[in-house]
């Protein structure tokens, strides 16, 4: 009982940076807390966490044996889930990452409902248009849309969205409609400083068109903004503009040319042991995200 009180300790440690946030989950005080932490590492023989007044920060023996500590304490709830009275019961802390603007509208709202359904578990939600590491900044689970590079993570498909050209009515009026791609060299084109450019049907082929104009940005709610006042053209998900074209503040172009819709999916660093939480989380934002009903109510919210 001593040896999982002391796992415990320094999981909850190493994963909320704080002891006395710790103490406060498992109804102690922090001096337990740091005297269970010191017995720990005095039976091991290692030094598994610096602390100071300011910070706690994981050693290299530390964050090697975290891994393996949060695999067993995993499985230990599930074990205990399954066979309990009350049936499969998660918890334990979920970390997710999410774009920034899509977070904040498709995923944020989904959480809070989550953990009503999971009262045990707790939840971080970083929304960030980076591609977070998800080993090194211990993030069970990411959303990502759009092609995924190669990599060792596993991706589970979770929906899909469309993305399209739009206008304001006023711009319209003063520029016209681009009738084909090849006319964007024509117009003020908004685009992402990141952008390599907007992926459309060209001659029947899917290609990344290369587009310029006067103003560009790394953050897409801003280019939306600029849309909606007239600047000139830009390439948005539907998830975004959706409300806007239903209200007629934007109109959409070139739909002939629109390529295929892109994918959302969920990574997550391995399928095996994948923790209660995670997959019912998972399995929420599938059960949203795959069905039209979810995304035309969005659109028109």
């Amino acid at each position: 009982m001593d040896q999982f009180k002391q796992i415990s300790a320094f999981v909850g440690v190493a994963s909320r940076g704080s002891m006395s946030a710790t103490a406060r989950a498992e109804g102690v005080t922090p001096a337990i807390i740091g005297r269970r932490l010191d017995a720990l590492e005095e039976r091991l023989g290692v030094k598994l966490l610096l602390r100071t007044t300011r910070r706690i920060s994981l050693t290299f023996e530390g964050a090697a044996f975290l891994e393996d500590c949060q695999r067993i304490l995993r499985e230990l709830a599930d074990a205990e889930g399954a066979v309990s009275l009350g049936g499969i019961r998660p918890g334990g802390h979920l970390k997710i990452s999410a774009p920034a603007g899509f977070g904040r509208r498709h995923v944020a709202p989904l959480l809070t409902r989550f953990i009503e359904e999971n009262p045990d578990v707790t939840v971080r939600l970083d929304l960030s248009d980076r591609i977070v590491d998800l080993v090194e900044e211990n993030v069970d689970c990411a959303i990502r849309i759009g092609e995924l590079a190669d990599s060792s993570l596993i991706s589970i498909r979770l929906g899909e969205m469309r993305r399209v050209v739009v206008a304001s009515p006023s711009y319209i009026a003063q520029f016209g409609v681009p009738p084909a791609p090849t006319f964007l060299a024509e117009h003020n084109c908004l685009s992402l400083r990141q952008q390599r450019g907007w992926t459309l049907r060209v001659e029947g082929e899917v290609r990344v068109v290369k587009v310029s104009g006067k103003l560009e940005c790394n953050d897409g709610a801003v280019l939306h903004d600029w849309a909606l006042a007239g600047k000139g053209l830009a390439w948005r998900s539907l998830w975004e503009v959706g409300a806007d074209i239903e209200a007629g503040r934007l109109v959409t172009v070139l739909d002939d040319f629109a390529a295929p819709p892109v994918g959302i999916h969920a990574v997550v660093p391995q399928r095996r042991h994948l923790p209660l939480r995670v997959r019912l989380f998972i399995d929420l934002l599938k059960a949203n995200w795959r069905d039209p009903a979810y995304w035309a109510a969005s659109a028109g919210a």
